[in-house]
């Protein structure tokens, strides 16, 4: 990997440790007012223990993007991640949707820069 793509991963994989872990820890204060269609998904995926899950795979993640073990199948893996944080902005929060997108463009920029490791997978 390039030195640029290696700066992109690491602060790709900073991110993503932080985002999961303020699923834990809750140092990012939500918003004050969110709109209604907002929190009863947020309630409902705080009910479910899904956002705990999904912040374990971020954690995982971007470990595993920092120290770069298994960055080929994090990428895959938080594809599922990025794609649901856009729609999740485009329909009930556009507003906020930038630092969704910035997500998934890095995401996208990992799985090209790991497409070496996907040629067996894809023949």
């Amino acid at each position: 990997m390039s030195k640029p793509l290696s700066i992109i991963r690491i602060i790709f994989g900073v991110l993503i440790t932080i985002f999961g872990a303020n699923k834990f820890f809750n140092f990012m204060p939500a918003p004050e007012t969110m709109p209604e269609a907002v929190m009863s998904y947020m309630t409902a995926l705080m009910s479910t223990k899904t956002l705990e899950l999904v912040g374990i795979v971020e954690v995982v993640a971007g470990l595993s993007f920092i120290f770069n073990k298994y960055g080929a199948l994090m990428a895959i893996i938080l594809m599922s991640v990025s794609i649901n944080a856009v729609l999740f902005h485009a329909f009930l929060g556009p507003s906020d949707i930038m630092g969704a997108l910035i997500l998934l463009v890095l995401n996208i920029v990992m799985l090209y820069a790991y497409k070496d490791k996907y040629k067996d997978l894809l023949t």
